[in-house]
């Protein structure tokens, strides 16, 4: 077999379809984000304003947070030095589990080296410990989800997007002593929209399921102490077990689960994602303890980001901009095709400095193809202008239709 001829096959396709992925190569500078320097393919240097990155709030460069990193640097090294079974569970390790189950309410909370990896190792790892479990999972759910759920050797049923009548459907089939678990999440990421998490509640609780909510675009930005949306809505408590991702609001990486003491522990010693990786470094540990132990003081920050989500979004809907709102601080703007999304990433980086992924299929369904911008409390007002003056000169320019697609 010619194994170099079926390669370029598979990546000829993607560059047909329009679904080629190009890494920007971007140096990111303390105190000036969103501003970042692109380095420019010709080896130019070239000033970028960066509006697709997930560090929602700006903690990645937060003073509290660089700090703590550099003092367990200089206290503790570089790794961690094993797994957290054989040398790798460290003062920081433990400090920022406890901060994160204070965080949710929760006995326990157990650290992963990302959210994927918490999702994926926790659902495919519970039908382990309750034999004959169904899980019921949202369509639209994560990647890192859907993956755990199937390769989990269980059984699994699909519910229509956020369609609580169909969810039912599939709950009243089953047999009522049958084990359940309900997977969802707060904030799904493409459209921005929220989950009924009452109402999957209520079913739940109904159908003597379990529920498990992920909640990593919502953590640090939603509730009282940015615990999220179930801690906004006072749902934390009817919860079993939540997902959360320290790589997003929290600017630094890793992920974890909030629940019970014994669901944390059976977790822990049978999930082969949780056992056999190398845990986080202690610097990164400590600075994600700063940064979640800030967050749960600064409503300042969080009321900042959600003003400069309503400013953006009320600006291109002025423009009439085919943007999706769902009332989060998530702006997905539907392009529709994959080549003219590509080519409006290509030319907002090239000519204005303006830098968005192209979002295709297959993490969009076809023909929904579009740029999401995250705003954050450093976008300011000059650059929301630049994006908004920019985004209407190139929507003209490449003969797309605003009220058609709006609609």
């Amino acid at each position: 077999m010619d194994y170099i001829a079926h390669l370029d096959t598979a990546i000829g396709r993607l560059h047909e379809e329009g679904r080629y992925r190009t890494f920007i190569d971007i140096e990111r500078r303390r105190g000036h984000f969103p501003h970042a320097v692109w380095r420019h393919p010709d080896g130019s240097e070239r000033p970028v304003t960066v509006w697709c990155g997930n560090d929602y709030l700006g903690m990645g460069q937060h003073p509290v947070v660089l700090e703590a990193m550099h003092e367990a640097i200089d206290a503790a090294g570089a790794g961690s030095g094993g797994t957290r079974n054989i040398s790798g569970t460290t003062v920081y390790h433990k400090a920022l589990e406890a901060e994160l189950a204070d965080l949710h309410g929760k006995e326990a909370a157990l650290l992963f080296t990302s959210a994927y990896i918490a999702n994926d190792a926790t659902l495919s790892t519970l039908p382990k410990l309750f034999p004959g479990l169904v899980i019921l999972s949202d369509e639209l759910n994560h990647a890192s989800m859907i993956e755990g759920i199937r390769r989990n050797g269980g059984a699994k049923r699909i519910f229509r997007h956020n369609d609580l009548d169909h969810l039912r459907e599939l709950l009243e089939a089953l047999p009522a002593d049958a084990p359940k678990l309900i997977a969802f999440e707060s904030i799904y990421s493409m459209d921005g929209d929220f989950g009924p998490v009452e109402a999957i509640c209520d079913l739940a609780d109904e159908f003597g399921a379990l529920t498990y909510i992920d909640e990593v675009h919502a953590v640090g930005m939603y509730g009282p102490r940015g615990a999220g949306v179930a801690e906004r809505d006072r749902l934390m408590h009817r919860i079993d077990i939540i997902n959360g991702t320290l790589a997003k609001a929290y600017g630094v990486m890793g992920g974890y689960i909030a629940t019970n003491a014994k669901m944390a522990d059976a977790i822990r010693s049978y999930a082969p994602g949780f056992i056999f990786t190398t845990s986080l470094p202690p610097a990164v540990a400590a600075g994600a303890v700063a940064s979640v132990k800030h967050l749960k003081r600064d409503q300042a920050l969080r009321d900042d980001h959600q003003t400069q989500a309503k400013v953006l979004k009320t600006r291109l809907k002025g423009l009439g901009m085919p943007i999706i709102d769902h009332g989060s601080h998530i702006v997905p703007l539907i392009v529709g095709d994959p080549v003219h999304t590509k080519m409006l990433s290509d030319m907002l980086l090239e000519d204005h400095g303006i830098y968005v992924q192209p979002i295709n299929f297959p993490t969009v369904p076809r023909g929904t193809e579009r740029l999401r911008f995250t705003p954050s409390p450093v976008h300011g007002p000059g650059e929301i202008s630049a994006l908004v003056k920019a985004l209407d000169a190139l929507w003209s320019h490449c003969a797309l239709n605003r009220a058609e697609l709006a609609g």
